[in-house]
C-alpha cells in the first residue's frame, strides 16, 4: 500500500486536526508489525541546521501519535556517512555546535580528502573519529536538545558489518532491471553502468568506474577515475583493484530503498526534492529489484532563513543551539507542528512573532486566550500542545517576549520581577518556581535584542549616574519632569509631558530626549522614553532626573 499513497496527501485529512494523526492513520492502514520503524536521514556534509531537524521532528510527532495508540515505535535516523566529501564547506561547527570559519581549522586537510567517504576524512576539530562522526554527533545533540531520542544508524558501519550485503547483491544480480529503472529517471545510464561505487585501495576515494562484478566472490573490480562534484573535478589516481561489497557503497537512488529493506522502514518523511526525484525511482527499485514494499511517504516543504534557502555549503544556516539561545525548546518544537507542505521562513529578526504565536497556541489550549478563536485553531491546540511540553497542565505562565526584552535592559533580577509584577505579567499567587521559570525568558529576549541590534538593545545604567553636560534650561526642564513623574503619572502621560516640558523651557525636543537617553542609557537614543520610565520604580526615575543618583 505504501506506493499507492500520495506523498503530498498523506498528512492531510478533513477529520484530523493535526497532520501527524493523518500520517499515523496511513501507517496503520498498512497493518504493520511492531515495532513500527520511522526513518529519516541526512548526509553529514557540514553544519547541521534547522532544516535538518525537519525530518527528525516530523517523524517524531508521527512516532508519538503511534505510541499514544499503543504501538512500539523505533525512530531511526541514518547518517549517510559513506557519501563522498564533495567540496570544502564555507563554515563548520565545533563540538558545541558553534559555527566557525575555515580559518579556525586545517581547511587544506579537507581539500586533500575530497572524494573520500565522510567517515574516512579526519575530524577537522580532532574531537571525533571522523568528519562524518563529528557532524552526525552534532545532529544527535540537536535532536536531544528538543527532547527527541533518535537511534542513529551509520551507513558506513552498516556496509562494514555486512548489513547492506543482501541489497547490494540483489541490485547487482538484477542489474539489467536496475539499469532500466534508473534510465527512466536519470540520463547517461548505458549498458556498462554498474550501480556501485568502490573505495580505491590506493587513494581512498570513491570511484564510479566498475569494470567487473563477481557475484560469487562478492567483489567488484574497479579503476580509480576522475569524479565530478559540485562543478569541480576530483582527480582519480588511476589505480585498478578489487573491492568487496563492504568496501564501497550503492548510489543514492539504490541506497535509499536498500535502507528501507535493511531496517524494515514503515514511514519516512522527506523533502520535496526527493518527491520529484529519488522517491519515484526508489519505489520501483524497492518492488522490482529488492522485492519489498516502500514505506508510507510524506513530503514536507523546505524552510528558508531570512528569505534565502538554508544551506550548509553556502553558509546560510541557523543552528539549533543558536535558536535555543533565543527561544524555549517548546517554542521551536511548535515551529514543526505547523502544516508540513507550507514553506516557512525562519527569521531571527522576527523571532518574537514566533514566540507570540506559541504563547497564543498555549493560551488557546488553556482556555485563556483573548479574542476570537476558530474551531480549527482550538482543535489543533487541544491535540498538539500536549506534545510540546513535558507537563501540559503544570502551573506555568509566560512573560510576553518583547516585554521580556524590555526587562532585559536592566541587570537587576529584583527590578525585572518588580516591573513584571507592576505591569500585570505575574499572576497573583504565582509560586516562586513559576515566577523564576517565566523570568528565564528575559535572558533569551535580551540575547535576541543584542543579536539583531533592535529597538530593545539598550542597557539601563542603574548603578551609576552617567556623566552628562546639562545647561541651566535643560536642568530646569528635567526638574519639572521629575516633579511630574513623582506625582504618579503613567508612561503614556510621561511621554507626552517630555514634549511639553521641553517646549516650556525652550529646549529642543530632540535634544531633551537625547539628554534623557544619556541619563538612563548613556546613549543618544533608546526605547520610547516616557513609556519605559513609566515601567521603572518611581523613586529611581525621579532621583535620576534630578541627577541625584
Amino acid at each position: 500500500m505504501g506506493g499507492e499513497v500520495d506523498p503530498y496527501d498523506v498528512a492531510s485529512s478533513a477529520e484530523r486536526a493535526f497532520w501527524a494523526d493523518a500520517a499515523a492513520d496511513a501507517v496503520e492502514a498498512r497493518d504493520p508489525a511492531d515495532p513500527i520503524v520511522i526513518k529519516g536521514g541526512v548526509s553529514p556534509s557540514g553544519v547541521p541546521h534547522l532544516g535538518h531537524l525537519n525530518e527528525i521532528m516530523r517523524g517524531y510527532f508521527v512516532a508519538e501519535v503511534l505510541r499514544e495508540r499503543g504501538h512500539e515505535v523505533r525512530q531511526v535516523f541514518t547518517a549517510d556517512d559513506r557519501d563522498r566529501l564533495r567540496a570544502v564547506p564555507r563554515q563548520l561547527a565545533d563540538r558545541d555546535g558553534t559555527v566557525v570559519g575555515l580559518d579556525e581549522v586545517d581547511a587544506g586537510a579537507l581539500g586533500r580528502n575530497l572524494g573520500k567517504p565522510y567517515t574516512d576524512v579526519p575530524d577537522p576539530f580532532g574531537c571525533c573519529d571522523s568528519y562524518g562522526a563529528h557532524f552526525t554527533n552534532l545532529l544527535a545533540d540537536d535532536a536531544r536538545r528538543l527532547g527527541v531520542d533518535v537511534e542513529l544508524v551509520s551507513n558506513t558501519a552498516c556496509y562494514e558489518n555486512g548489513d547492506f550485503d543482501a541489497a547490494v547483491r540483489q541490485v547487482l544480480e538484477r542489474i539489467d532491471r536496475a539499469r532500466a529503472i534508473l534510465a527512466e529517471h536519470q540520463a547517461k545510464v548505458d549498458d556498462d553502468y554498474v550501480p556501485f561505487f568502490a573505495i580505491c585501495g590506493n587513494c581512498g576515494q570513491l570511484t564510479e568506474t566498475i569494470t567487473d562484478v563477481d557475484l560469487e566472490a562478492g567483489t567488484v573490480d574497479y579503476e580509480c577515475t576522475d569524479a565530478e562534484a559540485d562543478g569541480t573535478t576530483i582527480e582519480g589516481c588511476g589505480n585498478t583493484g578489487t573491492a568487496s561489497f563492504r568496501e564501497g557503497k550503492l548510489p543514492w537512488r539504490f541506497e535509499w530503498p536498500a535502507q528501507w529493506a535493511m531496517l524494515g522502514v514503515d514511514f519516512e518523511p522527506f523533502g520535496k526534492d526527493h518527491a520529484e526525484g529519488s522517491w519515484p525511482s526508489g519505489t520501483e527499485i524497492a518492488r522490482e529489484v529488492l522485492g519489498i514494499e516502500p514505506p508510507v511517504p510524506m513530503v514536507y516543504e523546505w524552510f528558508t532563513l531570512e528569505g534565502e534557502p538554508l544551506s550548509s555549503s553556502s553558509g546560510n544556516v541557523v543552528t539549533v543551539p543558536a535558536v535555543l539561545e533565543l527561544v524555549e525548546p517548546e517554542v521551536l518544537r511548535y515551529f514543526f507542528v505547523k502544516e508540513p507542505l507550507k514553506q516557512r521562513d525562519f527569521s531571527i529578526r522576527d523571532v518574537d512573532r514566533l514566540v507570540d504565536e506559541f504563547d497564543r497556541f498555549e493560551a488557546i489550549y488553556r482556555g485563556d486566550v483573548t479574542g476570537a478563536v476558530s474551531a480549527e485553531e482550538r482543535r489543533l491546540a487541544e491535540r498538539a500542545y500536549p506534545l510540546l511540553v513535558e507537563d501540559p497542565d503544570a502551573e506555568r505562565f509566560r512573560i510576553p517576549y518583547t516585554f521580556a526584552a524590555v526587562l532585559g535592559m536592566t541587570e537587576d533580577p529584583a527590578l525585572r520581577e518588580e516591573i513584571a509584577r507592576r505591569e500585570g505579567h505575574v499572576p497573583e499567587g504565582a509560586s516562586p518556581a513559576a515566577v523564576a521559570a517565566a523570568l528565564e525568558r528575559v535572558e533569551r529576549a535580551r540575547r535576541w535584542a543584542r543579536r539583531t541590534d533592535n529597538e530593545f538593545n539598550y542597557e539601563l545604567k542603574r548603578a551609576a549616574l552617567p556623566a552628562v553636560d546639562i545647561d541651566e534650561r535643560t536642568a530646569a526642564a528635567l526638574d519639572d519632569l521629575a516633579d511630574f513623574v513623582e506625582a504618579g503619572h503613567d508612561g503614556e502621560a510621561i511621554q507626552g509631558e517630555i514634549y511639553e516640558t521641553a517646549r516650556r523651557h525652550d529646549v529642543g525636543v530632540g535634544d531633551f530626549f537625547a539628554t534623557g537617553y544619556r541619563l538612563f542609557f548613556d546613549d543618544t537614543e533608546g526605547p520610547q522614553l516616557g513609556t519605559f520610565l513609566g515601567k521603572l520604580d518611581r523613586d529611581f526615575v525621579v532621583a535620576r532626573l534630578r541627577r541625584e543618583r
